[in-house]
């Protein structure tokens, strides 16, 4: 038995994303939370899990956004991300087996900023294959007020909208408005490399975490460490930065 319904499939081919409530339950998010826990009150060591941080809007401390590259680090995330019924969900997506490419939990605490409109394509992921396919897991409730993630459907069919390395802008878009996507503590959302998407801040007093799980077609190789070696040169964890060296990539 597949993870999806064909119905689902043909909506995600149609809309470039697809909502799965429930996809996790209570109990399952909750285990997600807690490795989640271990992870980011983990200290910052160079040569494992790569923790990134911003500048609070709220009050200009130092706040961790996002942490990446832990798979080989936490066997739970492991197993989530590669042997269950996740990547099998994004096979059925892809309809050939799906090869993970990169891993990251962006935490958007509170007076954590949004990420204005983007393609994930224009990131460079082309360089590591022609298509991707993003899975959020929504580790804690995603609302307005907190950045939900926000979605534009079908435009994925129109390739690349915009410039490479820089946000979208209402032209690339057509000034057509962004669908909130607001997800409960276990809900699942997929979409694809040339979904064009963004989030607010969170503007409350409570952490807005999900997990971003990327995967491609095992067809297309697999890059994973490529693309890790390749973004360390230019985007390294927080630890392991020059401190001369003005680092301005996000995605």
């Amino acid at each position: 038995m597949g993870v999806l319904s064909a119905a689902q499939v043909a909506a995600f081919q149609r809309d470039g994303y697809l909502h799965v409530p429930g996809m996790y339950s209570a109990a399952e998010a909750a285990e997600i939370s807690g490795w989640t826990d271990e992870l980011s009150g983990a200290p910052e060591v160079a040569g494992k899990d790569w923790k990134y941080f911003e500048e609070s809007a709220v009050d200009g401390s130092r706040i961790l956004c996002r942490i990446e590259n832990f798979v080989p680090h936490h066997a739970g995330f492991a197993g989530l991300i590669q042997t269950e019924r996740m990547a099998q969900a994004v096979s059925e997506l892809f309809g050939e087996e799906a090869v993970l490419f990169k891993d990251k939990i962006n935490f958007k605490l509170p007076g954590g900023d949004g990420f204005r409109s983007h393609q994930d394509v224009q990131a460079g992921w082309d360089t590591y294959g022609p298509l991707h396919i993003t899975a959020m897991i929504a580790i804690d409730a995603t609302t307005a007020e907190n950045g939900s993630l926000e979605m534009l459907p079908g435009m994925h069919k129109q390739g690349l909208l915009g410039q490479m390395w820089a946000p979208l802008t209402d032209d690339d878009t057509g000034h057509r408005d962004f669908v909130p996507v607001h997800c409960r503590s276990g809900d699942a959302v997929f979409f694809d490399s040339y979904a064009p998407h963004k989030s607010g801040p969170n503007t409350t007093g409570r952490a807005r975490r999900v997990l971003y799980i990327t995967y491609n077609a095992a067809s297309a190789g697999d890059h994973r460490a490529r693309y890790y070696a390749d973004k360390h040169k230019n985007f390294p964890p927080d630890v392991e930065r020059d401190p001369d060296r003005n680092y301005a990539y996000k995605v």
